[in-house]
């Protein structure tokens, strides 16, 4: 496993339901697996396009979740109706992991746009990043 990830941060949700919708800074671009979007319709019987849209520019990512009223889909009374079947691209709010094509390794950041994130939660270690690193290894192989 070859990634950096940011030291002496800390992180933990505190449900305020703001990464699930667009702000007036930033619109969200919530991404599905074609594996994540089966899932979410199997258990939700729905269609998928009747919570996403096919797009076709954000490989590996195939599908957007729609947002009506600039929420995602499937937030409810500011929770997550899917929580359990919720998209690796959720699971990594406020992260992200971007391959550094000069390097070959792998970079976590995350974003000062969520409200806890270095004010409240546990100290994030090595093996959290590494369990985030596993998952995406494991919903992109």
């Amino acid at each position: 496993m070859d990634f950096t990830y940011p030291v002496n941060v800390c992180f933990e949700c505190n449900g305020c339901g703001l990464c699930c919708g667009d702000t007036p800074q930033k619109e969200r671009h919530i991404l599905l697996l074609a594996s994540e979007a089966n899932k979410i319709s199997a258990e939700t019987h729905l269609l998928i396009e009747e919570f996403a849209k096919e797009i076709t520019d954000r490989g590996p990512y195939v599908y957007e979740m729609n947002k009506p009223n600039n929420k995602c889909f499937f937030l409810k009374n500011n929770r997550c109706s899917i929580y359990e079947s919720r998209p690796l691209i959720c699971q990594y709010y406020p992260f992200e992991l971007r391959f550094n094509s000069e390097s070959g390794i792998h970079v976590f950041n995350y974003t000062l746009e969520c409200p806890v994130i270095n004010k409240e939660g546990k100290r994030m270690v090595k093996q959290d990043f590494e369990r985030l690193f596993l998952l995406a290894e494991e919903r992109l192989l």
